[in-house]
Parts: C-alpha cells; structure tokens; sequence
C-alpha cells in the first residue's frame, strides 16, 4: 500500500477518528482477512510489561517497552531480550496471573470481531508477544490463525530466551503474505490492524492500514486512526454487510 502522499488529506472526525488517503464508504465484505497485534491493540495491556510488574520488576521493562514502540529502539529483537533478560527466573505462575486477572480485550474487539466472521474474512493475531496468550486467545475468540513468540521455559521458570526466530515487525509481514497465499487473497484484501511502530510494515503491506490508540509514527502512517472509542469504530468505516447498530 502507498502511504497518503500530504496530512492535507487527513479528515478529521471531532470524536477521535482520523482517515487518510481513503474515502469512508468502504465495504468490509470486500477484505479477506484482518490481522491484528495483540499487545494494546486486541487486548488493553503490554503482556511482558504486566508480568514483570507482578514480579517488582515493572518499571525496567516498561521503560524499554515505551522506547520500542516508539521507535527510539529500532531493533526489535534486541528489545525483547534486554527485556526477557530482565524477567529470567520469573516462575510460569505470573504468566498465569497476568491472563486470567490482567489481561482484557480492548473496547469494541468482540463486535468488530463478529461483523468480520460475519462478512467472510479470516482473522489472524500476529504477535511480537506470547504464544502463552495468543494460543489462549485464538480458541477464545475463534481467530483462524495466531503466530508469536515462544517462551523457553524450564522448571516452570523463564530462562530469558525465546525458542525459534523472533517474531519482529518483518516476521509480522512475511506472516500476513504467507497467510494471503493460504487463504487466496491479495494484499489489497488486507486489513492491518496495530499501534507500534512494530506493525509498520504489516500496515504497509496492507491495502488497508488501522491504527488503534497508537503511537504518533503509526498514526501518520495509517490510513484509519482510532484515538478515542473501541476498535468497532472501524465499522463505521468499513461498513459490514448486516446493519452495524
């Protein structure tokens, strides 16, 4: 997808919802799959933030969170091992914590989820967070699909590693290409669906980019900004083909 050439196309809604580069009337039967991040995206919490917070160790991670996904911190993958460093030795039970007492879905995630199932598309959740949720998530929610990192644990602790590559912001595109290939749908068909700069190039790949409560090099980009409100805001854009309220 090309990015909006000038913020002079930008349409502003008085209620927190931008559009850029597009027009409004989108039909959202004619998109094949929506992918989404999960961390404060799909659910409202930064999941390696909150169990390095149930272990008082809240405020190392989260300092390295915020310059990732603000882009300070270009490499993804060394942000996620200082990060996992920080948390070796934490015992599986706060992963545990953090799901079932911590972990919510963001505002409008079951509605915009039921009107795409409704309309035909598949729903990937693609992650730089952990199979620990997103496999708990996927049967959940019923998403088709649901790709992260995988925790290397033994004795029930975090040994600060993950098993198998990264999945960084290019893993994250390669995953919605090859799950495009699966499914038989262009790049068009496409909605991308994130809030840091980890979901760049997902978006850019994207015939339709979404940014939700997202950080500001996201939200220049996207064309959809959702800064205020639930994620079904998108419906107001991408009209379902069953009345949406």
């Amino acid at each position: 997808m090309t990015a909006p050439s000038s913020p002079r196309e930008k349409l502003i809604d008085s209620n927190g919802l931008f559009i850029q580069g597009i027009k409004p009337n989108l039909k959202l039967r004619d998109y094949r799959l929506i992918a989404f991040d999960m961390d404060s995206t799909l659910v409202d919490i930064e999941c390696i933030d909150e169990i390095a917070d149930v272990v008082g160790k809240g405020p190392q991670v989260r300092a390295i969170t915020d310059a990732a996904m603000r882009g300070e911190i270009s490499n993804f993958e060394d942000s996620l091992r200082r990060r996992l460093a920080i948390l070796a030795g934490t015992h599986v039970s706060a992963l545990q914590r953090v799901y079932e007492h911590r972990l919510r879905l963001n505002p409008g995630a079951l509605q915009l989820l039921a009107y795409a199932r409704w309309d035909g598309l598949k729903i990937l959740l693609i992650s730089g967070g952990f199979t620990y949720f997103t496999e708990r998530l996927k049967p959940r929610l019923g998403l088709d699909f649901a790709h992260s990192n995988e925790l290397e644990i033994q004795d029930d602790r975090l040994t600060g590693n993950v098993l198998g590559a990264v999945i960084d912001q290019h893993a994250k595109r390669d995953t919605v290409a090859q799950v495009c290939l699966q499914i038989g749908c262009s790049h068009e068909q496409v909605i991308a669906v994130g809030d840091g700069v980890n979901d760049l190039e997902m978006m850019k790949l994207a015939g339709l980019s979404v940014a939700y409560r997202a950080k500001p090099k996201v939200r220049s980009y996207a064309n959809i900004s959702i800064d205020s409100g639930g994620l079904d805001r998108l419906l107001t854009i991408t009209k379902p083909s069953v009345a949406y309220r």
